[in-house]
């Protein structure tokens, strides 16, 4: 259609491991032919200096899609950037508004990327999530919260009976 797909990484600080997983991103968006735009902020920047970057990558009709590395630096609350990402250009799916749609089983709905490929190898190694009882561990919004809504969806990878522990459960061993 002649539309070169967009995407903004934005990462905040010098974290090594961030600084490699964003690296590479943009090497795979550039191998598939994307246009790959990545813009690093130092440590110390302020919270509106990092919203107004966002406000501006929503607006920018050449990315269609954004990615704000986690974590974020102790000064800057990260839900509050999470929801100033434009919920379709949330390449990660941690817009609330996406983790609703995920949550309630919406098909098309992007997925956090970790959870994804979870289900995607317990499928390609023979271990079909339907009619087993799963156990995430975790209750984080990154992993565990997506995780439990992929298993539990209708379809391929889901309908699985699904426990949701955590560091609060007790006899985690048990579970």
């Amino acid at each position: 259609r002649g539309v070169v797909p967009g995407l903004a990484t934005v990462l905040v600080g010098e974290d090594p491991a961030s600084q490699v997983y964003v690296g590479m991103k943009n090497r795979d968006a550039g191998e598939l032919g994307f246009h790959s735009r990545q813009l690093t902020l130092q440590a110390d920047t302020p919270e509106a200096e990092l919203l107004g970057l966002v406000q501006g990558l929503n607006a920018d009709p050449e990315i269609h899609g954004i990615l704000v590395q986690l974590p974020l630096p102790h000064q800057i609350d990260e839900a509050r950037v999470l929801l100033a990402v434009d919920p379709a250009k949330d390449v990660d799916g941690f817009h609330p508004t996406n983790m609703g749609r995920l949550a309630s089983g919406a098909s098309d709905v992007l997925v956090p990327c970790t959870p994804r490929g979870v289900v995607e190898l317990l499928l390609r190694s023979g271990h079909e999530p339907a009619g087993r009882h799963c156990v995430v561990v975790g209750r984080s919004n990154i992993v565990g919260r997506p995780m439990a809504s992929l298993l539990l969806r209708k379809g391929r990878g889901g309908d699985a009976t699904v426990t949701v522990a955590h560091s609060r459960t007790p006899d985690l061993g048990a579970v």
